[in-house]
């Protein structure tokens, strides 16, 4: 086997010397991760030719709607920086690459749901290349990882962070195993930076700081285009809303709810705990599961102190529609488990950008409880609280027709059902803090109590 010599940024020497299962790079734009994998693919597969080995190199991203939205172009213009190199061992073509003798092949593909499936099929993945991974869900994950059947198997990543409760941060940045060598690649990391690209940079810091920090070093996205709430949350942390928020023991709790279901690809069921006390909402808990009873959701109520005694369940107008797994309705269910629970109406067309807007009329009323230590057997751990749902709050945005430049409502995904639930909350903390008889819509609920403070 010949040797060849591939010049590569600095701290990505140590991520491609020795074994690995999982090799990665995460950070912002310009850190010449994305090429640099891309043409360490090749090498590779040059390896692989040299010893006889026959496999398949698969290089996928989420979305893959045709070859163009795919990695062929990084790994063409990789194997071509390198002429003497890589190109004469290559046979490349329109919408392929191999090399000559045929034994080592690219393939690409989408890892989204409609496509993941086709990985399974794949015989003799030697080397996988997750690129943009950011998006990949935890199903797709589960999907592709046992596919890398060969001992020598590996799993490539590159991607610019954008949540820290993302399934490809957590798998790969997150966790603590020695067989995954995983880095910070940025700007400043790249020995070959441009100069346009520095222009770029400082013009980007310069008209938009806020989202600097996540396009060009690595950080996780404060906002995003359409984002319903940045503001809001900006203005809780900077006036100091987002503390230690302690529950009052003489005062009614109150839990509102987006339901899911109970299958494995059910949508999220998400709660916000809080009280109303005088004109505040105060924010104690969030809660998000997935595809679990009934009975997994009140364990935890009952664990964090939400006692049908002290403690009303809202639902959104479907809770009282039955579950498709388990013949109940949450309404039921949450009745014959001793709470008080009240349907809030459907209020038609227009419901989830109304839900938006009572939140935005809120926010400035709202504490909420921060992430705290909480002292353990095993030591000193953390309690994320709110933090998971102020996450989704944050990322909660609107859908965009870039083409056109215009707005179509709330985008449905996976901040949509911790924000629903707290626009529900905005919707009721509203009707309490108005005089008279309160919502009316469809027969509506009315409001026991003084406002507020019930």
């Amino acid at each position: 086997m010949s040797t060849i010599q591939i010049q590569i940024p600095d701290k990505l020497v140590d991520v491609f010397t020795g074994e690995a299962d999982v090799r990665g790079a995460y950070g912002g734009r310009g850190s010449a991760k994305t090429m640099t994998f891309a043409k360490m693919t090749a090498v590779r597969a040059l390896m692989w030719d040299q010893a006889g080995r026959e496999g398949v190199i698969v290089c996928g991203r989420e979305y893959l709607n045709s070859i163009d939205d795919s990695s062929l172009a990084e790994v063409k213009a990789a194997i071509e920086s390198e002429p003497e190199l890589l190109a004469p061992h290559f046979d490349i073509g329109e919408k392929y690459i191999r090399t000559k003798s045929k034994r080592i092949s690219y393939k690409f593909s989408g890892m989204d749901k409609k496509t993941i499936l086709s990985l399974k099929s794949k015989a003799k993945i030697l080397l996988l290349w997750a690129d943009e991974a950011e998006p990949i869900t935890d199903k797709a994950w589960d999907i592709v990882i046992p596919t890398l059947r060969q001992e020598d198997s590996e799993l490539w990543v590159t991607w610019n962070p954008a949540r820290k409760s993302s399934a490809t941060d957590r798998r790969f940045r997150q966790a603590k195993d020695p067989r995954m060598k995983v880095v910070e690649m940025n700007w400043r990391d790249n020995p070959w930076w441009p100069a346009i690209l520095e222009r770029q940079r400082l013009r980007w810091l310069k008209n938009d700081p806020d989202g600097y920090d996540h396009i060009w070093e690595g950080g996780y996205a404060a906002s995003i285009k359409g984002a319903y709430f940045t503001k809001q949350i900006a203005s809780l942390k900077r006036e100091g809303r987002l503390c230690r928020v302690g529950a009052d023991p003489l005062m009614k709790r109150r839990l509102f709810v987006d339901i899911g279901g109970t299958g494995r690809n059910a949508d999220a069921f998400t709660m916000w705990g809080a009280q109303f006390i005088g004109r505040e909402v105060r924010v104690l808990n969030y809660y998000e599961a997935v595809g679990q009873a009934i009975e997994f959701h009140l364990t935890w109520m009952r664990k964090k102190g939400y006692l049908p005694e002290v403690t009303e369940i809202f639902l959104p107008h479907d809770g009282a529609t039955h579950d498709k797994v388990y013949d109940v309705s949450y309404e039921s269910a949450f009745t014959a488990a001793g709470y008080t629970v009240t349907v809030v109406p459907n209020q038609g067309r227009g419901a989830a950008i109304a839900r938006v807007n009572a939140a935005r009329r809120i926010f400035p009323s709202v504490w909420i409880n921060a992430e705290e230590k909480v002292e353990t057997e095993e030591g000193v751990e953390f309690d994320p609280t709110t933090a998971d749902g102020l996450e989704a709050l944050g990322w909660y945005h609107e859908k965009w027709d870039d083409e056109r430049d215009i707005g179509l409502g709330p985008e449905h995904d996976w901040a949509s059902h911790g924000a629903d639930s707290y626009g529900l909350m905005a919707v009721v903390a509203e009707d309490a803090m108005r005089p008279g008889q309160g919502i009316k819509r469809d027969g509506g609920f009315k409001r026991r109590g003084s406002a507020m403070a019930v």
